[in-house]
């Protein structure tokens, strides 16, 4: 057989060959162009620096802060937005919330009437509140059904409108503890499989739970290492877990790439949990002196909820809560008060959280003046909820602070924070990721 090519072949052969780089180095349409924004501040409060700078201006492009100064020149094309009457700081951010659910109901209504498919169904509009109030990220440390990680990815898919969320799925608990339905007929279930619940017991139970969490959605892992104040077991602060069982979790959320946060009221159970290397203790109510010398040591966070008892003290009766539950927070809401002037006097790192859903999402800067009057300056109270909170969730090269490089997370208030902390509770402007969210200032 001839191995010659035929003539008709050996010239289709050709002008595809040539064809081929032809089409390789078509030149492509160029990217849509990132919108450019810039923001004229009448005064930055500098977080990291803890100090406050007059006649900043503030280049976005895209998402991402591109460069902070004094009179930099306004790019061609760009928006401008006038804030030079206001005093204008990075977005706000909520270390401990549940943003799923608030008690808005009657206690037994809520406990028996309602599902995670009531809470699914409210969440967003909680997500909503906590934006346009200027908390443009939340680490939410508790909720059913996953409805947390489910509400999470709509914001991120910009199915709705929300904070940013370091989400935790279920509340790790011990059968009985805090996380358990506790004083009721044996009888009554919580909804859905059995094995959607915190509840496990034991040091093998207890990594299972965090995978499962992991498997699920979970970005942070908490766990109950005390009893608790709105719940019916007896006590508030006993351990509820041994130190076997907390190093577990702990050991275990690391493994994953997870960082691990512990409830924790009781002087032993909060020491236990830094023991075992948790990120931050939160409430921390009955801190003794050794377990604040614990935390500095261990530069553990404390995230300790002192606007919440002003609020339940006010409420619950009227939502039908239980007398032994609101006596247990008489007994621990001044003490909480006292230790957390306590941490800040030997140093301990504070972070920001509220517990909102204890009291109704988007009114979590309440807590800013309990945080001052009870020890805090202005500026080290805004930092709680900036640059130091951005740091507990490992957002910190991201969030935290108006700076270049950093995501556009920004809001601004008509009055001056550091005279009076209160104008925080009336956020005007909000900008989250580049985007006006708000603005009610210009």
């Amino acid at each position: 057989m001839s191995s010659t090519l035929s003539r008709p072949l050996i010239l289709a052969t050709s002008i595809l060959l040539l064809t081929i780089p032809a089409l390789a180095v078509e030149p492509q349409p160029d990217a849509e162009p990132q919108p450019v924004t810039v923001i004229q501040a009448g005064q930055l409060v500098d977080v990291e620096a803890g100090r406050v700078l007059d006649r900043q201006t503030i280049v976005i492009k895209g998402e991402t802060i591109e460069a902070v100064g004094t009179d930099l020149a306004v790019p061609p094309g760009a928006t401008v937005i006038d804030l030079s009457h206001a005093v204008v700081l990075p977005g706000l951010i909520d270390s401990h919330v549940h943003i799923t659910s608030q008690a808005s109901a009657n206690y037994y209504e809520e406990m028996f009437r309602r599902s995670f498919v009531d809470h699914a169904i409210l969440a967003h509009l909680y997500a909503r509140r906590t934006l346009e109030a200027g908390f443009t990220a939340c680490r939410s440390v508790g909720s059913q059904g996953f409805v947390d990680v489910a509400l999470r990815n709509a914001i991120e898919r910009g199915d709705v409108p929300g904070p940013r969320l370091q989400v935790a799925g279920y509340y790790i608990s011990s059968t009985g503890g805090h996380g358990d339905l506790v004083g009721f007929s044996p009888w009554l279930t919580t909804n859905g499989p059995p094995e959607m619940t915190g509840i496990a017991d034991g040091v093998d139970a207890v990594r299972q739970k965090v995978r499962y969490l992991v498997k699920y959605g979970a970005d942070v892992i908490k766990f109950g290492a005390s009893a608790g104040v709105l719940s019916e077991e007896e006590s508030v602060g006993a351990p509820q877990y041994s130190q076997e069982e907390m190093n577990a979790i702990v050991e275990e959320a690391r493994r994953w790439g997870r960082r691990a946060c512990a409830h924790a009221h009781g002087t032993e159970a909060i020491k236990m949990a830094v023991r075992a290397g948790v990120v931050s203790i939160e409430h921390g109510s009955l801190v003794d002196d050794e377990g604040l010398a614990l935390m500095k040591d261990n530069g553990t966070y404390l995230v300790a909820d002192i606007y919440n008892d002003t609020y339940i003290l006010a409420e619950f009766e009227k939502l039908g809560f239980p007398a032994h539950i609101i006596e247990k927070e008489r007994k621990v809401g001044r003490t909480q008060r006292e230790n957390f002037k306590k941490a800040v006097e030997a140093g301990v790192k504070i972070a920001f959280g509220t517990d909102a859903a204890i009291f109704p999402h988007g009114k979590n800067a309440r807590q800013f003046s309990y945080m001052v009057e009870w020890g805090l300056t202005p500026m080290e109270a805004i930092q709680s909820a900036t640059v130091s909170a951005a740091d507990l969730l490992g957002w910190g090269d991201r969030l935290g602070s108006v700076a270049p490089g950093k995501l556009a997370d920004i809001v601004a208030v008509a009055g001056d924070p550091l005279d009076d902390v209160t104008v925080l509770e009336s956020v005007g402007f909000v900008m989250k990721g580049g985007v006006v969210v708000k603005n009610e200032l210009e």
